[in-house]
C-alpha cells in the first residue's frame, strides 16, 4: 500500500500551499507493519510547501499517536508524537543540488542546514516526505513512561580457587 499525494513544481507559482493530510485506517495499518509498532491509531500532517529557488521548501507539524511494546516489561504502550521538520527539494539538474568535491565525496558542515533533497521529475511527494518523519521520530527502543531498567550484576568477586573451595569443601 503506497500513501501518496503529488505537488507539481509548477503549481507553486502562485504562491504557497497549504493542506493537511490525514491518514485513514488502512493507510495506518499499513504505515504500523512497516515500521513495526502494534498500532497507529491516529497520524496527520499539517504542511506549506512555498517556492524556494528553483525548487520549494516544506514546513510540516507531524501529529501521530503510536504503540509499541515496551522493551523493558514487554507491555503494550501508546506514545504521542509531536514534530515539526523542515526541508528543501530541487529538481534534477539544479545548480542548488549538493555539490561533490573532487573524489566524489560531499563535504558535510554539521552546523549548516541539510542539504535539498533532489527530486526525480518536477513532482513533490507531499505523504512521502511526511512518512519519512514518522519513521525518524518512532523511538526505535521504546520505554513505556515511568519504568526504568534497574540492572545489577552480581558483585561478588570469585578467584580462580574459589571452584576448588567449593569442591574440597563438599568432600570433607
Amino acid at each position: 500500500m503506497t500513501w501518496t499525494h503529488p505537488i507539481r513544481l509548477a503549481d507553486l507559482a502562485r504562491g504557497p500551499i497549504s493542506l493537511k493530510l490525514d491518514a485513514d485506517e488502512p493507510t495506518r495499518l499499513a504505515l504500523a507493519k512497516s515500521l513495526d509498532l502494534v498500532s497507529l491509531p491516529a497520524f496527520s500532517c499539517d504542511i506549506t510547501i512555498k517556492p524556494w529557488l528553483d525548487g520549494a521548501e516544506i514546513d510540516g507539524r507531524l501529529h501521530a499517536v503510536v504503540e509499541q511494546i515496551c522493551g523493558v516489561t514487554l507491555d503494550q504502550f501508546e506514545q504521542p508524537l509531536e514534530t515539526r521538520f523542515e526541508l528543501r527539494v530541487v529538481p534534477a539538474g539544479s545548480p542548488h543540488t549538493p555539490s561533490e568535491s573532487e573524489g566524489g565525496e560531499i563535504e558535510l558542515d554539521p552546523e549548516a542546514p541539510d542539504p535539498p533533497d533532489v527530486l526525480e521529475g518536477d513532482i513533490i511527494d507531499i505523504a512521502a516526505y511526511a512518512q519519512e518523519q514518522l519513521a525518524l521520530s518512532v523511538d526505535p527502543f521504546p520505554r513505556k513512561p515511568g519504568v526504568t531498567f534497574d540492572y545489577t550484576p552480581e558483585t561478588q568477586e570469585e578467584s580462580p580457587f574459589a571452584a576448588l573451595l567449593k569442591l574440597k569443601g563438599s568432600e570433607g
